[in-house]
């Protein structure tokens, strides 16, 4: 007969150090402005699902997608603050 036990990682899953690092936080508010503008198009394309898209909702989608690659393009364009090893001889 199995003994009933309990899933250690379950049980143990709201432990002190599994919480994110100040470096995690950190990197995810520079991502913020990104998430935000994504969370934006998800919630456009979302209401276009149930019934057919207008012409305004089909610019607010065109919108959001604009913003994401806003969002995107800035991101991509700021200086890393961890130097990178190695390089061009």
């Amino acid at each position: 007969m199995d003994p009933i036990v309990t899933v250690q990682d379950a049980v143990t899953a709201f432990e002190p150090w599994l919480e994110p690092t100040t470096a995690e936080l950190d990197a995810i508010e520079v991502e913020m402005p990104l998430i935000r503008a994504e969370v934006e198009l998800l919630d456009a394309q979302i209401m276009t699902l149930d019934r057919p898209a207008n012409e305004l909702d089909t610019r607010r989608v065109r919108r959001a997608r604009r913003r994401v690659l806003a969002a995107r393009r800035e991101l991509s364009n700021q200086p890393t603050t961890v130097g990178t090893s190695g390089g061009a001889a």
